[in-house]
């Protein structure tokens, strides 16, 4: 690695309208208290509670308006310190937009973009209310325009690798097949990296940007998923794709590909803390920190 600790930002974004979902708010801010301290910059967007139990969507997208706001609020915050390099602890998938875009407009061409993620978030509006599964489509420049305008430099697809990715819906499969984006099962992998390493090499890319959302890991093994939301009703998740890697095997390949080439980029999105998301609840119900 060579990139100078001191230029690499912390962009902490509890964002939760993407997901269309509050408690990605709390497990952001806890992921932000356990993770390793920065050595460079740190960079908080402010991101309000919910207030309301219905968010209505607006040209098909739940919260869309507040989105583009977060959005413009997190690629300020990167342009306030053109980092070489950005670690951004969310919140839903969609905060890693923002600094995706940032990076491949710097980088350019020599940039790959490493997926690791059960699912492949390039929906759009007909398909999805939720915009956190478009993230990836629209910084492809795919998508609800508005979002698309915030990305200077669109993706290419043979910048992409999906690692992790598991059962995908027939749109999301044609969509895979029609921009050639190339894709890595957790049983293509096999515990290994040199899957990865090898489609790196034959890209060429000397920078990664890394998205890392945490369902691509087994729900049966970690209960800081989603699908592990102890208050969900009796098959509320049945049909939804579901990871199957360990921690210990991303970690591998990532610390791999940080040997092969520069990461200049780490989102680590969709952490749900279930223990201390009920503990925070709880803590509201107490006088003096109880909501008035």
């Amino acid at each position: 690695m060579t990139i100078d600790p001191k230029k690499v930002l912390r962009l902490n974004l509890p964002q939760w309208q993407g997901g269309d979902h509050p408690d990605y708010r709390i497990g952001a801010r806890v992921l932000a208290a356990i993770a390793p301290e920065p050595l460079g910059p740190e960079e908080t967007v402010a991101v309000p509670e919910a207030h309301d139990d219905v968010r209505p969507a607006d040209q098909g997208i739940v919260s869309r308006q507040p989105l583009l706001d977060l959005a413009a609020a997190a690629m300020s915050a990167i342009r306030r310190h053109s980092p070489d390099a950005v670690v951004t602890l969310g919140g839903d998938c969609l905060v890693n937009l923002a600094p995706v875009a940032y990076l491949n407009e710097r980088y350019g061409d020599d940039l790959a973009v490493l997926w690791v993620d059960a699912h492949p978030d390039v929906m759009g509006a007909g398909q999805f209310r939720n915009a956190h599964a478009h993230v990836l489509a629209m910084l492809m420049g795919i998508g609800d325009p508005d979002f698309v305008a915030a990305v200077p430099k669109p993706v290419q697809a043979r910048q992409i690798l999906y690692v992790g990715l598991t059962e995908t819906t027939p749109f999301e499969t044609d969509f895979i097949a029609k921009h050639g984006l190339a894709r890595l099962s957790p049983e293509d992998l096999a515990g290994s990296a040199e899957p990865v390493l090898d489609w790196l090499r034959a890209a060429g890319a000397k920078k990664v940007a890394v998205h890392f959302d945490l369902d691509v890991l087994d729900p049966t093994l970690y209960d800081f998923l989603l699908l592990q939301d102890p208050a969900a009703k009796p098959n509320t998740y049945e049909g939804v794709a579901k990871g199957r890697m360990r921690f210990e095997e991303v970690a591998r390949i990532l610390t791999a590909v940080d040997a092969e080439a520069d990461v200049v980029g780490l989102a680590i999105a969709e952490y749900m803390p279930w223990s201390a998301i009920q503990l925070s609840k709880s803590l509201q119900t107490l006088p003096l920190l109880g909501k008035r």
